[in-house]
């Protein structure tokens, strides 16, 4: 439905996670009996949860963690601890900043180079560990250090950036070829974000095996009141999971894992994501209220310490509980910030589903309220 913003100027109406609702269906299950495995090419998870790769959320330790406990953690090849030996404490010194003083004094923190040395070094301690590998750069560093990343030995490489698209044009480098890079790699690689039907359709057509969905769109980010730029997560998420339909069509049956990445600060966030059509769901807020989280209850991207132009601030989200209990429970409170794993079973449980590929299927309604 388009709505007339003025004379001159037309709008799609959209819809954030607040907007909606799920809603139970006739036949409900014991939660135990519920399966919230998910698969991504070769390899298999317990729960369809990626931690994000930002520092305040993901260190080598809280990767192995993460995998460990069912999910993957994404460790971010462009963040402290692949510029420095021994970052605790420069995570220390943010944690203790000013909020005046916190973009500033962030930009000379990560103003320090990346050592190619130290990616392979962290890749490795991960890989030791005996869980699945995965790591990020932005498209902008792709081309500088992939064969680095390769070579240490990743299992899934991920592309990630506020924005990811698969036709970039600059008059002053070489655009990253994803569709060539895709193709040259011998691991899956997990691309974006993409927020619209479109742009993530060029970027299944790339050979991707996941669509990051999303636009800065998490607590840490001021892509909105900074660059005007905003995208509703149910709207998204549900225009990307109509783009894999349409894309399954048109290749035949290759099936393009779509994971929604920012707006997920609750359980319920994360339950109304796989309903509007999600795969799994990458989190950051969410796990970086965990009390061994390396943020120490502070949260921040690349955003926020961007040279030129910062999108982001180092946000207190605060501290709940260990990452064990915030994924499986007992929640110590009832805002749907712990037992992540438990809520979504107890979801689908109640709305008689009793699959992630299933539960896709759920009915959504447009709330006439936000909040509880």
């Amino acid at each position: 439905m388009e709505i007339e913003i003025g004379r001159s100027k037309r709008a799609r109406r959209v819809y954030a996670f607040d907007d909606i609702a799920i809603v139970p269906s006739r036949r409900t299950r014991d939660p135990e009996d519920v399966s919230v495995n998910w698969a991504i090419d070769a390899y298999q998870f317990d729960i369809p949860f990626l931690a994000a790769p930002m520092d305040s959320v993901v260190s080598p330790q809280t990767a192995i963690m993460m995998g460990q406990l069912g999910g993957l953690g994404v460790l971010d090849l462009e963040g402290l601890w692949t510029r420095y030996e021994n970052p605790e404490p420069l995570l220390a010194e943010i944690r203790g900043l000013s909020d005046a003083k916190a973009t500033a004094r962030m930009q000379e923190i990560y103003s320090a180079p990346i050592k190619p040395e130290l990616i392979t070094a962290r890749i490795a301690e991960v890989r030791a560990a005996g869980v699945p590998v995965a790591a990020a750069l932005s498209p902008q560093r792709t081309q500088e250090f992939y064969s680095t990343v390769v070579a240490a030995g990743v299992d899934l490489f991920v592309i990630r950036g506020t924005t990811v698209s698969a036709e970039h044009v600059s008059k002053n480098q070489e655009p990253l070829n994803l569709k060539k890079f895709i193709y040259e790699l011998d691991v899956p690689v997990i691309v974006g974000g993409a927020a619209t039907y479109t742009a993530a359709l060029h970027l299944m057509r790339t050979g991707a095996a996941g669509v990051l969905v999303g636009f800065g769109g998490g607590a840490a980010s001021t892509t909105r009141a900074s660059l005007g730029i905003h995208a509703p997560m149910a709207t998204a998420v549900a225009d990307v999971a109509g783009a894999r339909r349409d894309y399954m069509d048109e290749s035949g049956g290759r099936y393009v894992h779509v994971i929604a990445d920012g707006g997920l600060g609750t359980s319920g966030d994360i339950v109304k994501a796989i309903a509007c059509g999600a795969d799994a769901v990458m989190l950051g807020t969410a796990l970086a209220r965990a009390t061994d989280a390396p943020g120490g209850g502070y949260h921040w991207g690349a955003e926020a310490h961007h040279a030129k132009l910062p999108r982001g601030n180092r946000v207190h989200v605060g501290t709940v509980a260990p990452l064990e209990e915030i994924l499986y429970g007992p929640a110590p409170v009832a805002e749907g910030t712990a037992n992540l794993v438990g809520a979504l079973r107890r979801s689908m449980a109640t709305t008689g589903y009793s699959d992630l590929k299933e539960f896709q299927r759920v009915e959504v309604v447009v709330a006439p309220y936000q909040g509880n």
